[in-house]
């Protein structure tokens, strides 16, 4: 499928039937595989064959979806989690461990932000926090001996911040390691962070790929251009022989190309099983097939709104990259010349009441926790997420008490500006 356009291998990338067999990606609702001798199997347990065994590590109809996902974003290999926050755990723990550092932007999703600062500290992994705003100079004195990864999202939830793709993955490559982009929000429809540098992918899949509120997932996507080897002191658990597979050196094994995504899925699924099921990996693929059809509309409502919002005489603050008065605008054009995403953000004058006032008498648009869905739905983080913070805390957080986001789904915008107005 590398010969075309991204539009078609939304719809056909991944799978194409043989002679008599189904059109449509295959359910496998099975836990389990038969095979006719120990000998057969024990060449998977070994990965000396490819093959299945076991759900947990894989199953034909995921890896189908996987190897869609890998298309769209132009990696050699991927894999299904069963969510996002699994995706992004995965995919740093995989490269990580105990006495290990991270350098991450600061701009990202809260349970992510939680994940790192929380439990990955825990396990003795430490994470340096820069702003994406920050500089060279900041950026690269906050690698140390044993950092490990960079880590940034392409627009941050929910402060819509526009990660320097470029510049952070020339910082993390002068100091030998990998740079993680989570690239849930613009989707390889309107970015493709591997184009710029960066060397994993991850995704929330339950946002816009799935983009119906259908099923939790997640993917990491491989790039295939990391050499591990080059410094193979860096990550020993690529570059050294893991003897719970009888002594396999992952890099040496599976190279560039493979080595990634076969130890995430051989150690880490093996180990943690958070698996995707077969049926939301079905409900994924039918979400994919018109992923470059809806993610057009998407930003088109959300620039409307956005435009609309930032005229309104009781909006303190518009946060959309797409606005040309948003700090984001000449970066997000460089990244995203065709949009972002149709999340916009924004701070109503009266601060918690208001919002809460202003989300109440919507018609349209439903209070949920979620965004990226073909419904539009929005959120006031101090009054739900984020409701035990006083409005101080909210202040220094960078989520002021009036905060609303809201995520325009694929309604008529004329409708949804309509909704707003009448609320406000």
């Amino acid at each position: 499928m590398s010969d075309y356009t991204i539009n078609t291998k939304c719809v056909q990338g991944g799978y194409t039937p043989g002679n008599g067999e189904p059109r449509q990606i295959p359910i496998v609702q099975s836990t389990t595989f038969k095979y006719d001798t120990s000998s057969d199997m024990g060449k998977l347990f070994d990965l000396e064959a490819s093959g299945y065994f076991y759900t947990r590590l894989q199953n034909p109809t995921n890896d189908y979806v996987a190897a869609k996902i890998a298309e769209l974003e132009g990696g050699t290999a991927a894999m299904l989690t069963s969510s996002g926050q699994a995706a992004n755990f995965f995919a740093m723990f995989n490269i990580c461990e105990a006495g290990d550092h991270i350098v991450s932007s600061a701009s990202i999703y809260g349970g992510t932000f939680n994940l790192m600062a929380v439990t990955m500290s825990k396990m003795g992994i430490e994470t340096t926090f820069v702003s994406p705003d920050c500089t060279e100079e900041e950026l690269n004195a906050a690698f140390r001996e044993n950092t490990k990864l960079v880590f940034g999202e392409t627009i941050a939830n929910p402060a819509l911040t526009v990660l320097d793709i470029e510049k952070f993955a020339k910082a993390a490559h002068a100091h030998n390691v990998p740079l993680i982009v989570d690239n849930t929000f613009p989707t390889p429809v309107n970015c493709r962070p591997i184009e710029w540098g960066a060397d994993i992918v991850t995704h929330s899949t339950t946002k816009y790929m799935d983009g119906h509120g259908t099923a939790v997932g997640g993917a990491i996507v491989d790039s295939g251009k990391f050499d591990w080897m080059a410094n193979a002191e860096k990550f020993p658990g690529l570059t050294t022989p893991d003897e719970s597979y009888h002594g396999i050196v992952y890099a040496e094994k599976f190279g560039k190309e493979g080595a990634f995504i076969t130890k995430c899925t051989s150690q880490l699924m093996r180990d943690l099983g958070s698996i995707q099921s077969p049926q939301n990996a079905f409900y994924l693929n039918l979400g994919l097939e018109s992923l470059h059809v809806r993610m057009p509309r998407h930003v088109e409502n959300g620039l409307a709104v956005a435009r609309f919002l930032e005229k309104h005489p009781k909006v303190v603050k518009v946060n959309y990259p797409g606005l040309e008065s948003d700090p984001y605008y000449e970066i997000a054009k460089k990244y995203m010349p065709n949009g972002g995403c149709g999340v916009v953000s924004f701070e109503l004058e009266g601060g918690r009441k208001a919002a809460e006032e202003f989300m109440g008498k919507l018609k349209l648009a439903a209070i949920e926790t979620h965004v990226a869905d073909a419904r539009t739905c929005c959120l006031n983080p101090a009054t739900s997420t984020h409701r035990q913070m006083t409005d101080e805390q909210l202040e220094a957080a960078g989520i002021p008490a009036g905060l609303v986001r809201i995520s325009c789904g694929l309604e008529d915008k004329n409708d949804l500006i309509a909704d707003l107005e009448q609320a406000l």
